[in-house]
């Protein structure tokens, strides 16, 4: 059975996130998973803390470091993940938004874009 559009969409813009990271840290999330809903790119990064991390955030001000950490890592790269949403959807990106929980070591970005690209995909 073929790869719908969007799917394919989604994997690319995965694996682009995926690699960017491998080469930001040096290691990337164990998976991750995108979804194209509308005017929203969402993905979801599985398995993102490193060794170090986990042992930090077995504590409260561990917790609150490592969140602090990946937070001033996603402000100096915003406009790198905001590149490859562009590039991978030809989109404007007009907000972008992420969160990590330190309890589950997973991470989310949220990019709102200029355009409904689901509706352009079907």
């Amino acid at each position: 059975m073929p790869v719908s559009p969007k799917r394919k969409l989604e994997s690319e813009i995965s694996e682009a996130f995926i690699k960017f990271q491998r080469e930001l840290i040096g290691r990337g999330p164990q998976e991750a998973r995108t979804y194209i809903l509308e005017d929203m790119i969402i993905t979801r990064f599985k398995g993102v803390l490193t060794i170090e991390e986990k042992h930090l955030v077995e504590n409260d001000d561990g917790k609150k470091l490592v969140k602090q950490m990946r937070q001033v890592l996603r402000e100096m790269y915003s406009e790198k993940y905001e590149e490859i949403v562009e590039r991978f959807t030809g989109a404007k990106v007009l907000s972008s938004h992420s969160d990590i929980s330190t309890k589950m070591g997973e991470r989310i970005e949220v990019f709102i874009v200029d355009r409904n690209i689901e509706h352009e995909l079907m």
